[in-house]
């Protein structure tokens, strides 16, 4: 099994697992943990589109470098993960403080219709 399969394998499993934790949970939290499990298998996913089996590092140095440019690996979808990285953190982040608020305004973190029913005849 080359490294390549194990890491496609690894990456729909982690977006799978993340996904039935979105459509399964009711707490908001987890919700969010399944959503960072599916950044997480999605960024895995890129890293495999840019992997080269026997592949270099992506630092030109010398002109021996320049003419090994066929063996170096993909250096785009590595910037693509870092980009996805700071930009995951800030959603979550910005997601956590609503979930905040959510538990201020509802007193609960679960989503749920009856307990929005008895808060909505309560105001």
């Amino acid at each position: 099994m080359s490294m390549l399969s194990i890491f496609l394998i690894s990456s729909t499993s982690l977006i799978f697992i993340g996904l039935f934790g979105v459509l399964t949970r009711k707490n908001i939290v987890k919700i969010l943990l399944s959503l960072n499990i599916i950044e997480t298998g999605i960024n895995l996913l890129l890293v495999a589109f840019g992997y080269k089996e026997g592949g270099q590092v992506p630092i030109l140095t010398s002109s021996d470098s320049i003419n090994q440019l066929i063996n170096m690996v993909d250096p785009v979808p590595q910037a693509l993960v870092l980009t996805s990285i700071v930009i995951g953190l800030g959603t979550t982040a910005f997601a956590l403080g609503l979930t905040i608020r959510y538990y201020k305004t509802h007193g609960t973190v679960c989503i749920d219709t009856s307990d929005e029913e008895e808060v909505s005849l309560n105001e």
